[in-house]
C-alpha cells in the first residue's frame, strides 16, 4: 500500500517505565479514503492509541506516519489536514455555537471561516442554534456541533472517539448517514472507535481489535464473522474480550 493515511509501525506507550503498556506494538496500514474501526474493551488501548495519532501524546516506542508526514518531525504539516471529534470533550459553555466554531475555523487557518461555518451550519441542521451557547444544547445537538467543529477545515482524515454515544436511534442513525455520505462525496479517510459494533458493521470496510494494548485480530466485519463463526461483531467483541480462540470454519 503506497502513500497510506496512516502508518503505524511498531507502536507503544507506557505512561511510566514501571506500568503495563497501554499500547504495545500495534502495527497498521489504515488506505486512503477507507472508514476502519478500532474496537476493544475499556483500557484496550484505543484512547491512548488516538492521542498519539493526533500528537497529543509522545509514543514510547514505534514510528507513526499521517498523510505522507512524519508525526515526531512534521507532526504540524499532517494537523492541518486532520480532524478529531469525541462527544466526551465539551466546547467552552458560554460561548455560542457561532462562537466555538469560529474559534476552530481561525485555529486552522480556514479561509472565508464566515461562510464555511454558515455551509457546515445547514448541512448540520444547526443553523438555528449558532446563537444558542453550547452549555444549552442536548446531547443530540452537541454531536452536530462536534462533527461541525471537526469538519471546519475540511479534513482528510477524521478520527471519531464513540462519535455516537449517548444519542438515541435516531438521531445516531442520521449522524451514520451524513459519515457515510461525507466520506462517499470526499475521500476523506476516517478512523472509528466505538462500542457499537452495528455502527461498526454498518460503516467501516477493515476492523482492528486491541485487547490490553496490542492487536490480537483485524480483517473485515464479513471476514472476522465467518472466522469466528459468528452472527454478527458483538458476539465476536465478546469472544476476543474472553479469549475464546476463533473457530474453525470449513
Amino acid at each position: 500500500m503506497e502513500n497510506p493515511a496512516i502508518h503505524a509501525e511498531a507502536l507503544s506507550k507506557r505512561y511510566t517505565p514501571e506500568a503495563a503498556p497501554a499500547v504495545d506494538g500495534l502495527s497498521f496500514r489504515m488506505p486512503r479514503g477507507a472508514t476502519w474501526g478500532l474496537l476493544g474493551g475499556n483500557g484496550a488501548g484505543k484512547t491512548t492509541t488516538i492521542a498519539m495519532l493526533l500528537g497529543l501524546l509522545v509514543p514510547s516506542g514505534g514510528r507513526i506516519t499521517v498523510l505522507g508526514h512524519d508525526m515526531a518531525r512534521d507532526r504540524f504539516a499532517a494537523l492541518a489536514r486532520m480532524n478529531f471529534s469525541s462527544p466526551y470533550i465539551a466546547l467552552p459553555a458560554r460561548l455560542s455555537v457561532a462562537e466555538n466554531l469560529r474559534v476552530y475555523a481561525h485555529l486552522y487557518d480556514v479561509p472565508q471561516a464566515g461562510r464555511r461555518i454558515a455551509e457546515l451550519a445547514a448541512q448540520l441542521q444547526l443553523t438555528e442554534l449558532l446563537d444558542r451557547p453550547a452549555g444549552q444544547l442536548s446531547a443530540g445537538q452537541k454531536t452536530r456541533v462536534a462533527l461541525a467543529k471537526a469538519l471546519v477545515n475540511r479534513p482528510e482524515l477524521l478520527l471519531l472517539d464513540e462519535p455516537t454515544a449517548s444519542l438515541d436511534p435516531d438521531t445516531g442513525d442520521w449522524v451514520r448517514s451524513w459519515l457515510e455520505r461525507y466520506r462517499a462525496e470526499t475521500g476523506c479517510s476516517i478512523l472509528l472507535a466505538s462500542h457499537n459494533m452495528a455502527e461498526v458493521e454498518r460503516l467501516c470496510g477493515h476492523v482492528l481489535m486491541l485487547k490490553q494494548g496490542r492487536l490480537v485480530d483485524a480483517g473485515s466485519p464479513a471476514a472476522l464473522l465467518g472466522k469466528y463463526g459468528r452472527g454478527d461483531l458483538e458476539q465476536v467483541f465478546l469472544d476476543i474480550a474472553r479469549g475464546r480462540a476463533a473457530e474453525a470454519v470449513p
